[in-house]
């Protein structure tokens, strides 16, 4: 579906899609494994693009439903495909995935080896402040330690991986029993409040708009 001009969410991928159509197409994010082929028709069919015109891929974490279908579209289209360097190592296989404890941990074990995602070597590692595909990256960890978002200037939209999201009902942030460290995700999302956008575009959940930033803020204000 369109979200605004010339950006749209592919849905049924299990972990928010997004495609932004320039002079070719950006992908942020690919979902669980095995979804490839309905972010391939999406482009084809309702885009009527073809998989060459993809020329950047950007992820925001490394995480299993972020990163999916990130080595099958490459191959398909050479794109470039962009992490954070702190995310780096996790999908190019040279650190494992750290999971959570407990029976989460076991569940994400088991996830890992039905849903299991080719190791693919990122050709540009982001640090914060950089500017890809007219996207200011923004590092905000503590989900994961290379955790980023993308700011789009133009339209005023945040991609906010998994640091925020909206429900529809209400903003909540990343959730416990997936994050690395929430105090750090809890000071990124204060840090992010800062920030002047209008519409959040998150990796699950519905888009937040308008006046998505004052609604960030007030959240931010509730957290320790």
């Amino acid at each position: 579906m369109e979200i605004v001009p010339g950006i749209h969410q592919v849905d049924g991928v299990n972990g928010n899609c997004y495609v932004i159509i320039g002079d070719g197409l950006i992908l942020i994010d690919t979902g669980l494994p095995r979804n490839s082929k309905k972010i391939l028709t999406y482009i084809q069919d309702t885009l009527k693009r073809k998989p060459s015109e993809i020329k950047t891929i950007i992820l925001t974490h490394f995480h299993i439903d972020h990163i999916g279908n990130v080595h099958e579209l490459k191959m398909v289209s050479s794109a470039k495909v962009a992490i954070h360097e702190a995310d780096a190592d996790y999908i190019a296989g040279r650190k494992p995935h750290p999971a959570p404890k407990g029976g989460r941990g076991m569940l994400y074990r088991l996830l890992g080896i039905f849903f299991r995602s080719s190791l693919v070597e990122p050709d540009i590692k982001l640090k914060n402040g950089d500017t890809i595909a007219g996207l200011t990256c923004i590092h905000t960890p503590g989900h994961t330690p290379g955790s980023i978002c993308l700011f789009d200037p133009v339209s005023k939209v945040l991609f906010s991986g998994d640091i925020l999201r909206f429900d529809g009902v209400k903003i909540a942030g990343a959730p416990p029993q997936f994050t690395l460290d929430m105090g750090e995700a809890q000071r990124s999302i204060k840090m992010i409040a800062a920030h002047d956008f209008d519409i959040l575009l998150s990796g699950h959940g519905i888009p937040l708009k308008p006046s998505a930033a004052e609604k960030v803020r007030t959240f931010a204000k509730s957290l320790p």
